[in-house]
């Protein structure tokens, strides 16, 4: 059995310098795997015909991170493009929904499983589904919309989740501009479990059964903030796994987000003893 399960498309991002590989549970995956984690993904996607490009990527983290991947005639495809600090996304292929029930029966009650959709691929009311001793769940692409026959620009929804999925959630980690729309249920999350609001250079916020505490970023030189947030959720997520308290759980991802900017892609997800050594040589500054 995995330590951790993500669950959710992975993507393919095209960008100037090329199409990479992408989606929160590549991130996020990788991110507790590289923190000591035995870490899975359950995906749809059209791994067969990959470019030799992307094969290449995806075969250089195959032996760290487990995936089961169901079938599908395309992949998962966005462009991104930010400018003055905000992110706009066109979707060019959606790879269908991704039935829970062929999660491997093993994996279902796994210590943590984390629900990342990117594209309103993961139908919440399967989510009864699944009993792990941790749900975790970054709901973005819940709050997504578009045209369904001719894709193209995305645009944003707010937040609507059944109370009984929500009463399932127990940590969950959204943006600051995402925030807004998702207010609601940020906050009947924060009052039972824990829910987190991430802020970019002005660290994360905390709530934890109602208690709010706000953590400060690291200072780092930022390169490419593509999967930060990914990357925060995914170390959390694997950290409380591994009952590890609250704040520790999210200095730690702090840290692992800050180091993920200062390089670019799926190899700039850093390793425990890099996050560790970060967060060492900040509190001696203190």
């Amino acid at each position: 059995m995995p330590d951790y399960v993500a669950i959710g498309h992975l993507t393919i991002d095209r960008s100037p310098d090329g199409d990479h590989l992408g989606g929160t549970v590549l991130y996020a995956a990788l991110a507790a795997a590289r923190a000591g984690a035995h870490a899975a993904i359950l995906t749809r996607a059209n791994l067969t015909d990959l470019s030799p490009a992307l094969r290449a990527e995806l075969d250089a983290f195959a032996s760290e991170v487990e995936i089961v991947a169901q079938g599908s005639s395309g992949t998962t495809t966005f462009t991104n493009r930010e400018a003055a600090g905000r992110r706009s996304q066109s979707l060019h292929a959606w790879a269908g929904e991704i039935d829970l029930s062929g999660l491997p029966p093993q994996w279902r009650s796994a210590p943590a499983i984390h629900i990342a959709p990117v594209a309103q691929e993961i139908d919440s009311r399967q989510l009864a589904r699944l009993s792990p001793q941790i749900m975790g769940c970054t709901p973005q692409g819940w709050m997504r919309a578009w045209d369904r026959e001719r894709f193209g620009t995305i645009r944003a929804t707010p937040l609507r989740l059944p109370p009984d999925v929500v009463a399932r959630i127990d940590i969950m980690v959204i943006s600051s501009e995402e925030s807004v729309p998702a207010r609601d249920v940020l906050e009947m999350v924060g009052r039972s479990g824990l829910a987190v609001v991430t802020r970019a250079d002005q660290g994360v916020r905390l709530i934890d059964r109602g208690r709010r505490v706000d953590l400060e970023s690291y200072s780092v030189k930022v390169l490419d903030t593509t999967g930060a947030g990914d990357v925060f959720a995914g170390a959390l997520i694997a950290e409380r796994a591994e009952r590890q308290p609250v704040v520790a759980s999210a200095r730690y991802a702090t840290a692992a987000a800050a180091l993920k900017v200062t390089g670019r892609g799926i190899n700039a997800v850093p390793g425990r003893e890099a996050v560790e050594q970060l967060i060492e040589h900040a509190r001696g500054r203190i």
